[in-house]
């Protein structure tokens, strides 16, 4: 295993550098000046122009900017943006807010979503079946946007239950929601997921075999079956994680969470490519390990995997 982990680290560092190089590129080529508006009205003065290219080295070529950027990141030292405010700052602020959504999130796609496609799984076709179809169709048809508007307004609003918009700070209680809007798309994909594997395993050769040997139905369903059919389940949180995180952004412009997609919304609207760049390079590093992190799990629940 430990080979295995060592193996798939270097296999990182040129999936990062591309990653980022691409990156960099599509966010620095945009056409258009990156300093339009930021002196007002007016034009801002050729000094400040040609101090501020300097700065971030626009006049260099785009490889020999990105092999300086990559060199200060590499050191921890995420640059300035436009503003000269530190970009390693802003995403340290912002940071926790969205990873504490992303979590929310990803524990209420998990609990609901496994316990959903496990239960009808298990009981095959019927009415909570077809309920359960249809309401997982239902989420998958409307776009995050809308659930988060309606969640609001509903029951922030009309009914009062929970707070149209979350504090500063981004306490867990007041997550809740927000968490639900972000992981409902990826809650009714894995209720389908579950559904499919359960419905599928629950028909192959070594749960009939655990069957004939007269174990417990507890121990064929807890060991065998569930552990088995969670390997694809697995693979979709493990990598949702990222998504729902760099996903985030409608969802903290609804309900005006301070977090990263708020973050990045802001650095977008700016044209500040360093605030973009830096975001999006720390979303890959989470891609990555993530990744990196369900493949290990995959051993741990079935034990023919083996990394050798």
């Amino acid at each position: 295993m430990g080979r295995y982990v060592l193996r798939r680290l270097l296999q990182l560092i040129p999936v990062f550098i591309g990653t980022t190089f691409l990156i960099y590129w599509l966010v620095w080529s945009l056409p258009g000046d990156p300093f339009a508006g930021k002196c007002g009205d007016r034009p801002c003065p050729d000094a400040y122009v040609s101090m501020m290219q300097d700065k971030f080295n626009l006049n260099d070529p785009l490889v020999v900017q990105y092999g300086k950027y990559m060199l200060n990141l590499i050191q921890g030292d995420f640059g300035q943006n436009f503003r000269l405010q530190d970009v390693g700052t802003l995403i340290g602020n912002a940071y926790p807010n969205t990873i504490k959504l992303a979590v929310v999130a990803l524990i209420i796609e998990a609990i609901i979503g496994l316990s959903a496609g496990i239960l009808t799984g298990l009981r095959g076709r019927g009415f909570l079946d077809n309920l359960t179809l249809v309401s997982t169709l239902f989420l998958i048809s409307l776009p995050v946007f809308v659930t988060g508007f309606v969640i609001q307004i509903f029951f922030g609003i009309e009914l009062g239950w929970i707070k149209p918009t979350v504090s500063s700070k981004a306490p867990w209680s007041e997550l809740i929601a927000p968490g639900f809007v972000l992981g409902s798309l990826s809650m009714a994909y894995v209720t389908r997921l579950t559904r499919t594997s359960i419905a599928e395993n629950k028909r192959a050769d070594f749960v009939r075999t655990a069957v004939a040997k007269g174990l417990p139905q507890s121990r064929v369903v807890g060991v065998h079956l569930l552990r088995n059919s969670a390997i694809p389940v697995l693979t979709f949180l493990g990598t949702d994680l990222g998504s729902l995180m760099g996903g985030a952004i409608v969802t903290e412009g609804i309900f005006d969470i301070k977090g990263i997609g708020n973050l990045v919304y802001r650095g977008i609207i700016a044209k500040d490519g360093v605030i973009v760049t830096g975001v999006v390079a720390l979303l890959v590093v989470v891609y990555l390990l993530s990744n990196l992190l369900v493949d290990m799990l995959y051993a741990v629940l079935d034990p023919r995997i083996r990394y050798d």
